[in-house]
């Protein structure tokens, strides 16, 4: 697994403004939340990065099992 690397800083400032001017124009929503707290906290964007990894993962090496007939 590659090791985790975080956003530029300018890059997660960016999103911030754009999901405030979107709640500001729409309202706040679970969406909106959430973007909230994964500018906000480089520990979040480091476990949703952990669990996109194990996703991958489990695609390549394990999916396919889901699939096999017992028997």
């Amino acid at each position: 697994m590659k090791k985790f690397k975080d956003w530029p800083k300018k890059m997660i400032a960016a999103k911030l403004k754009q999901v405030n001017e979107y709640e500001a124009k729409y309202g706040k929503s679970l969406r909106t939340k959430a973007w909230k707290k994964w500018c906000n906290s480089a520990e979040y964007r480091k476990n949703e990065w952990q669990f996109r990894q194990n996703v991958a993962d489990y695609a390549l090496n394990n999916a396919h099992k889901a699939f096999k007939t017992a028997g």
